[in-house]
Formats: C-alpha cells, structure tokens, sequence
C-alpha cells in the first residue's frame, strides 16, 4: 500500500539519523570503556549520523522499502572499526563490543513500544488511527519498533560478517574459534543466505518479540512483514 511505503520511508530517515549511529556508537563506545580507542581516533565515538552513514546501506534500506511495498528492509551503517588487541577481557571483551549495537535496537524498540502499547490499550485508539496525522506519527513508531527488532534479530545470526559472529567465536573453545575463522572468507555467502533463507526463521522470532513487547499489535503487525 502507498501508505505503508510512506511509513517505511519516514521510519527509514529515523533509523539513519537515529537508530543506525546508535548502534554504531555503543559499538564504539562499548570498545572505548574497555580500552580500544580505535573508533574515537577515527571520528566514530560520536551520535552524529554522518560518521556513521554508508551511502550503499543506506540506499538499500529506502530502495528495499519501496520495492517491497514497506514490507522489507535491508540496510546496514558503515561498520566501526574495533581493535580486538586492545580490549580488556579478550574474547569476553570482543563479544560484548558485538552484542552492544544489536543490543541498542532492542532497546529503542522496547522504549518506543511503551507508548505504543498505552496507546493501543487506550479507548481512544480508533479514534487516533482514524486521524491521518495522528494515524501517520502511529504507524512510523510502529515501523521504526519493527527495523529495530529486525536488526536486532538478524545481526544476531552467527554468520560472519554480522555481530553474532563475533558472539559465538567468544563462547566456543579458542582452538574451535580459530578453525571457525577460515569460514570468513565465505562472508559473502552467508549474507546471501540470511537474505533469501533467513524470513522462515526471522519471521517466527519477529512475531514473538512483537507480542512480548506490543502484545494485541502484534497480531496487525504479523499481518504486514
């Protein structure tokens, strides 16, 4: 529907003025507390969106949203750069650096799903939802809840290049780590398979999230992505 790409697009500009240099920044800023100041001496240690923008994922994200009818996005931030050497904890230290910015759009979408939800419970709903600006400041906070949770949930996959994959090279063994690096070389593939792959498993752990932090939404939301 045009409405819906209106909301994907408007969501879209948030995420990249909001969502993405979040997530970059408490990559950054996750690294710097615990001794690598790598992406401070590069200009990443900041909020401000045009450290942090990478024209092609940000492009994809707009062009993603349109061609699918604002049913699905596919965008990323320009990646911060992070010295593993440097960390404290080390293995320890690089998984809570990846899981950082993953982390942040959970909670950006659980702090805009708490209006959300009073709104949703309030006998005022039809009424709001009914009213064009009303139902278009209401529709962008729920597409802005929905990129955040979709984030969150696919730089979680353990493939490489994606923050999952830090995380899982943290939990198993050192020397299964070190085997498990050749794999990285294959990066490319592993995106491709989350991208065509991924919406069976992505789906499932969207909804679910959706009806934890939204609860009735959810199933209108379910309906849409």
């Amino acid at each position: 529907m045009p409405e819906q790409i209106v909301y994907a697009l408007i969501a879209g500009v948030i995420m990249v003025l909001l969502g993405f240099p979040i997530h970059e920044f408490m990559h950054a800023f996750t690294a710097y507390r615990l001794g690598d100041s790598t992406a401070r001496w590069q200009g990443r240690l900041t909020l401000d969106p045009r450290k942090h923008f990478d024209p092609l994922g940000g492009g994809m994200l707009f062009l993603s949203a349109v061609l699918s009818g604002g049913r699905f996005f596919f965008g990323w931030a320009k990646p911060t750069p992070v010295n593993p050497m440097n960390l404290a904890g080390g293995r320890r230290g690089e998984a809570l650096v990846a899981a950082a910015g993953p982390l942040s759009n959970l909670v950006m979408a659980a702090v805009v799903a708490v209006p959300l939800r009073l709104l949703t419970a309030s006998p005022l709903i039809d009424d709001i939802v009914a009213s064009w600006p009303a139902a278009l400041f209401y529709n962008v906070l729920i597409t802005f809840v929905v990129l955040n949770l979709l984030l969150f949930i696919f730089n979680l996959f353990p493939l490489p290049p994606l923050d999952g994959w830090r995380v899982l090279l943290s939990l198993v063994p050192p020397h299964i780590a070190y085997q498990l690096r050749s794999v990285e070389q294959y990066a490319f593939l592993g995106l491709f398979l989350v991208f065509f792959a991924g919406a069976s498993i992505i789906s499932p752990i969207l909804n679910f999230l959706l009806d934890v932090i939204l609860g009735t939404e959810a199933g209108l939301i379910g309906g849409l992505f």
